[in-house]
């Protein structure tokens, strides 16, 4: 393979989905994915119920920070996946694009979160066999 493949996840907050998203991907596909996250209006902190969901599964993402989404991080992904962003997110010719419906886990507790970061995995899952 000559260059990885590259992937960022948006989200509105990059407190939970995107995260997760990222997270797993970094977890199950290793090093020749150059993984990103980003949010078109970031929150302060991750998401705590999200950060114990991914412990449950052994990912630790308790240091990770809220980015904020740049056209910079649009343009050299290759693959742009948004999780209700809207029309915050902005659009470039060429690149693949994926957007994933799935609930907000802001303002939830783990157990409203543990469904969403479950159809997250699957979906990374899914994602990797087409990198």
């Amino acid at each position: 393979m000559d260059k990885k493949a590259s992937v960022l996840f948006v989200c509105v907050h990059n407190a939970g989905r995107s995260q997760m998203a990222a997270a797993y991907l970094n977890h199950l596909a290793g090093d020749w994915v150059e993984v990103r996250s980003a949010g078109s209006a970031p929150a302060n902190s991750i998401n705590p119920a999200v950060v114990q969901a991914m412990l449950e599964e052994g990912i630790d993402i308790s240091s990770e920070t809220p980015k904020v989404l740049t056209n910079s991080a649009v343009e050299s992904s290759d693959v742009v996946i948004t999780m209700g962003c809207g029309d915050a997110c902005p659009f470039y010719p060429g690149k693949r694009y994926l957007d994933w419906k799935l609930a907000d886990p802001a303002g939830q507790g783990v157990d409203a979160v543990r469904p969403i970061r479950d159809e997250i995995k699957s979906l990374v899952k899914e994602l990797i066999d087409t990198l």
